[in-house]
Order: structure tokens, then C-alpha cells, then sequence
């Protein structure tokens, strides 16, 4: 069965950083689109990041645009999320998804393949 690992999560304080870190066991993310999501307490899990198995494109939730980059280092079979001007909206878990199913990439529904998900908590 497929592992997929997220890591790279912890506490920041608003304004700070962090860079998050997805991996599968035993392969590469070459060949398949990649993305992130997050949970809150009490709230759906929500699109975050996707970075296209084609091309290199990306899309990226309104409220973290200009602010999260989604990228892939295919040498270390990883996908990062590199985080910046964290707000205390931020806090999360967060959740890589691989294999892609088809339909609407922004729905959690329509990935097969989830790791156990990095929590990351800004303070104000």
C-alpha cells in the first residue's frame, strides 16, 4: 500500500515561516499531480496547493496566495509547501494528497491517497 508522510509542521508566531514536506515511500511524485489541504478544528477540510504532474502549474487557494508556494524536488521524492507570513488563520492540520481521481482537484473527495497530516498552529 502507498505511504504517504507529511512532516515539517510546529508553532510559529504570526509573520514567521515554516516549510512543510511530503513524501511517498519507494517512489516519485514525477508522475502524478500533488496537493495540499488543511483541517481546522470543527471545519471541512479545505483546499490549500496543487502542483500539475504537466507543465509545472499550480493553483492555490485564495487565502494563501502570494503567500504559499507549492514545490517539487523529485531527487529527494518530496513536495514541499513553503509557508510564509503565516497567520493565526493558518493553524491547521495539514494534509498532502496524491493520485488524483478525477473531477474537481479543489475537492478532498476526488484524492486517493492521504498521509497522516503535520499540525501547524501560528500564535498571535
Amino acid at each position: 500500500q502507498v505511504q504517504v508522510v507529511e512532516s515539517g509542521g510546529g508553532l510559529v508566531q504570526a509573520g514567521g515561516s515554516l516549510r512543510l514536506s511530503c513524501a511517498a515511500s519507494g517512489r516519485t511524485f514525477q508522475t502524478t499531480s500533488v496537493a495540499w489541504f488543511r483541517q481546522a478544528p470543527g471545519e471541512d477540510r479545505e483546499f490549500v496547493a496543487v502542483s500539475y504532474k504537466n507543465g509545472g502549474q499550480t493553483n492555490y487557494a485564495d487565502s494563501v496566495k502570494a503567500r504559499f508556494t507549492i514545490s517539487r524536488d523529485n531527487a529527494e521524492v518530496t513536495v514541499y509547501l513553503q509557508m510564509n507570513n503565516l497567520k493565526p488563520e493558518d493553524t491547521a492540520v495539514y494534509y498532502c494528497a496524491a493520485q488524483f481521481r478525477g473531477g474537481i482537484v479543489f475537492s478532498h473527495e476526488n484524492w486517493g491517497f492521504w498521509g497522516q497530516g503535520t499540525q501547524v498552529t501560528v500564535s498571535s
